[in-house]
């Protein structure tokens, strides 16, 4: 079952793993090897979560790799759908 208008990952980082533990934006992105400029980005969902960000996500937290994985394709595919109708596909099938 899809989930309807699912958050951005960056929004469970930010809401789940950073405020609860008061780590600020610059501690997370030194601790996660990444910049602040990378990390600012898919917090305000500007960007998504990479495979490699992934595992960094869940070394870090530990957690899944898949399971962040898992966000970003709900969110990826639920921003798609709601595009369904402007798409201009034609229907195959066999002759």
């Amino acid at each position: 079952m899809r989930m309807h208008n699912p958050p951005h990952p960056g929004e469970i980082i930010r809401e789940l793993c950073l405020e609860p533990l008061g780590i600020s934006m610059n501690e997370a992105a030194r601790a996660l090897g990444v910049s602040r400029k990378t990390l600012s980005a898919i917090l305000n969902g500007r960007a998504g979560i990479s495979p490699q960000m992934a595992v960094r996500l869940s070394i870090a937290f530990d957690t899944s790799a898949e399971s962040w994985m898992n966000q970003q394709v709900q969110f990826d595919l639920w921003n798609a759908e709601r595009q369904r109708k402007q798409l201009k596909v034609e229907r195959l099938a066999a002759a």
